[in-house]
């Protein structure tokens, strides 16, 4: 006998997300909308799964209350209303559709893009006022002008070959993406500030993470040619708009489309009173395709893992035993540790990732610990979700290639991961193990031995091997009242320590200022100095 499944479906999604849950003989579909917290934890325990968009809120409690409860998914991008972690803990699997709106947020940047460069609103409302004055409202052409991409996901590929077809010129900055997938969408790469200073058109398509926050800044804007004009339909957060509104009423910036704001909707915002500004009401996803896809696709995706269990496109862990778990779990979080060492060491694009198991965990499953070291590289460089579910396809989107390797010889040590990165320029390796089967440490950077524990606020150096180097670094910290925590100044251990170079990395107690770390990198002796949180 079928076992049956029953879904609630907690807001609305297409028809035909609908239909094809209720076609399917295994599944009991109730859709139940406008329930609050307690009205969805009075009804969440009798449902297998959950369906929602970004009105309900998948709270903690919600799913607490959800004994039965085995995927939430979400018709949507964004997994903001959805409890993660606490699913994730209970073995529930989130779903989401990441890419089934992407092509409806790129036409919408290039309606913005017309817009904005043919005056077409502004044109609208004045003929409806009774006005006719053509000669007020003369635009630009596209075709021969530079349009630079700022993130190089699927939809800044898909505004790539559009514009590409428009006869635009196309660059593009991702510092996650390789050259050769940029040139593959007709763009030419550039560094960030280039593409500014080039461009005639900049549109964003970047997470917004801190790294991003206010990304098109002051600083930046003023960079960008008299006359450009900036088009925002990724995250309100990635531009400083007290500095937009200046560039505009200046003259400095032509205009500016912007379907996102800092604060939504933007009510006060002195971008209402200007003349110069396309403005809409977030609408990336909003088309009729766009909703009938992600309704439809996660529709599908949620009726084919109650039935079989498959789980591609979650966004979290799928359920595993505890046993598995505990084995796993001491191992997986080193791997995650060393996985964003190496990313945070290197900030150019990965083409290729190397994990190596020496000794007693070389007798388990690579498959999860490498996933493991894939979701920490990851995490600091993508917005949305990773986990070991998602890991290997995001890393193929990204271009890496993942290779990995197991020993019997543990190299002094009765456990070791080793974790290398591949670039264009250099390979970085990490390695680590775990003191007493369970206590994670950092145990060599390349050639350097060290000695760390692999969690909080990080200071990495190379430099030449000369006295008052640390202390320089020791006083720029005690300037700004960051303490020290530890610190290893690193040894060669293939016996080079006489070859004039060094490393040093610090724990520090609080996050470094970006101003601090450029004074660090203009000392004479670094060659090189990140800063990363583990």
């Amino acid at each position: 006998m079928t076992e049956t499944f029953r879904v609630l479906v907690a807001d609305p999604i297409h028809e035909d997300g609908c239909k094809l849950l209720e076609a399917n003989s295994s599944l009991k579909v109730d859709v139940v909308t406008g329930l609050d917290e307690a009205a969805l934890i009075q009804r969440i325990p009798e449902y297998d799964a959950l369906i929602v968009r970004s009105k309900t809120k998948v709270t903690e409690p919600v799913i607490a209350a959800a004994s039965a409860l085995k995927a939430i998914g979400r018709a949507g991008i964004g997994v903001d209303n959805i409890d993660v972690p606490a699913a994730t803990e209970r073995g529930i699997v989130v779903f989401n559709t990441p890419d089934a709106n992407a092509t409806t947020t790129a036409e919408l940047t290039i309606a913005h893009l017309m817009s904005l460069s043919r005056h077409l609103p502004q044109a609208d409302r004045s003929v409806r006022s009774g006005a006719w004055t053509p000669t007020r409202y003369v635009g630009a052409e596209l075709a021969g002008k530079t349009i630079g991409i700022v993130g190089f996901g699927t939809i800044g590929r898909l505004v790539a070959v559009r514009c590409a077809g428009l006869k635009m010129r196309v660059l593009a900055y991702d510092p996650f993406v390789a050259p050769e997938m940029m040139a593959q969408s007709a763009a030419e790469p550039r560094d960030l500030d280039t593409l500014i200073a080039e461009a005639d058109y900049v549109t964003l398509h970047c997470p917004l993470i801190e790294k991003t926050r206010n990304l098109i800044d002051g600083e930046r804007i003023k960079r960008m040619k008299r006359g450009a004009r900036l088009i925002n339909c990724a995250r309100g957060g990635l531009v400083d708009e007290t500095a937009l509104v200046e560039a505009l009423n200046s003259g400095h910036l032509a205009g500016a489309a912007l379907d996102v704001f800092i604060k939504e909707p933007p009510k006060d915002s002195p971008l209402l009173a200007l003349e110069n500004v396309v403005l809409t009401p977030h609408l990336g996803a909003s088309t009729e395709e766009a909703q009938q896809a992600v309704s439809v696709q996660i529709a599908e995706d949620v009726a084919r893992f109650l039935s079989t269990g498959a789980a591609e496109a979650a966004v979290n862990l799928p359920r595993i035993s505890s046993e598995q778990l505990g084995r796993a779990r001491p191992y997986q979080d080193l791997a995650r540790a060393l996985g964003s060492l190496v990313g945070g060491l290197r900030d150019e694009p990965i083409k290729e990732l190397v994990v190596r198991l020496f000794g007693a965990v070389a007798e388990l499953d690579s498959r999860p610990i490498t996933s493991e070291a894939l979701v920490g590289l990851l995490s600091k460089r993508l917005a949305g979700p990773v986990n070991r579910v998602n890991a290997a396809h995001l890393a193929r989107a990204q271009g890496i290639e993942v290779r990995e390797s197991r020993s019997e010889n543990a190299r002094d040590y009765v456990s070791l991961i080793e974790v290398s990165a591949v670039t264009e320029r250099a390979t970085t390796v990490v390695a680590g193990t775990l003191l007493g089967g369970r206590l994670p440490r950092l145990v060599r950077i390349d050639a350097y031995d060290v000695e760390a524990v692999p969690k909080g606020h990080f200071i990495f150096t190379r430099h030449r091997d000369e006295p008052g180097v640390v202390g320089a670094l020791g006083g720029l910290l005690a300037r700004e009242r960051i303490n020290i925590s530890r610190m290893h100044v690193g040894i060669d251990g293939n016996g080079n320590g006489g070859d004039g170079h060094a490393i040093a990395l610090i724990s520090i107690s609080a996050p470094l200022p970006e101003a601090v770390l450029s004074e660090i990198r203009a000392l004479s002796a670094i060659a090189q100095a990140v800063t990363f949180e583990l």
